[in-house]
């Protein structure tokens, strides 16, 4: 039997970031592609924003996987105006992501959600993010330059998916995000804070859709408790598979 087949959105480069490319290109940080064939799936990129509709396009796959990457469009949440350090922002990513992910609630499609991930699904849901947290009150662990990346901690409730998947009441996490979950979408419940109270975990009632705020593929080799969440997700995506033949 092949080994499930997880759906990645890929970044859009602009010209030059590949040495030698003059035009534009699609990527996947191979971080995620080996967390996930430790876990015995399959990566598949989608590339840019294909046609038609996402219950179509996801029937191919048997797991989602929402990678990093830059800000969501600010008018996406309904803000009236963008900090000056909103960066890479990529309405078309941020429309095809928000369309897989109310695609995979609908169809009970796995799906794990990092970083910008996170930010894209509680956008999706009707929720709101803090467009630089160095300037939001109260959030005095995440006040650091944007981009700058440190191991932190978070806790998780203990009757959650999270909590289930890694078998930790903590974790030690790797983070590189400047902006956060603000009010949380319809249907979405938190599951980890980091030390300053920041929502860093959520997930759907229903199904299997976490969202996590931190980078687990950054250190998923050496920490099982990171590796596991790739782990669930793709012997979801295996029962997934199973269930429907």
């Amino acid at each position: 039997m092949p080994n499930p087949l997880i759906a990645l959105v890929s970044y859009r480069l602009a010209p030059g970031r590949v040495t030698t490319w003059d035009t534009g290109a699609y990527a996947v940080p191979d971080e995620y592609v080996a967390a996930l064939d430790r876990a015995g799936g399959r990566a598949s990129s989608l590339a840019g924003r294909p046609d038609g509709e996402p219950e179509a396009l996801l029937e191919r796959f048997d797991g989602l996987l929402l990678v990093g990457g830059g800000d969501v469009a600010p008018e996406r949440f309904g803000s009236k105006g963008r900090h000056p350090d909103v960066y890479g922002v990529d309405p078309d990513r941020d429309e095809f992501e928000v369309g897989l992910v109310m695609a995979a609630d609908r169809m009970g499609v796995p799906t794990l959600a990092i970083c910008r991930g996170i930010q894209v699904m509680n956008v999706a849901f009707g929720g709101t993010l803090h467009q630089h947290l160095p300037d939001a009150e109260g959030f005095d662990r995440h006040r650091r330059p944007a981009k700058v990346g440190s191991m932190h901690e978070v806790k998780v409730s203990e009757s959650s998916r999270l909590t289930e998947a890694t078998q930790a009441a903590a974790l030690q996490c790797y983070s590189a995000h400047h902006q956060g979950l603000d009010l949380l979408g319809e249907g979405l419940a938190p599951i980890g804070w980091a030390e300053d109270g920041l929502v860093e975990a959520v997930e759907r009632p229903d199904g299997w859709m976490v969202g996590v705020q931190w980078h687990p593929e950054h250190t998923a080799a050496e920490d099982p408790s990171q590796q596991a969440l790739f782990d669930v997700l793709v012997a979801r995506a295996r029962a997934r598979v199973d269930a429907r033949r």
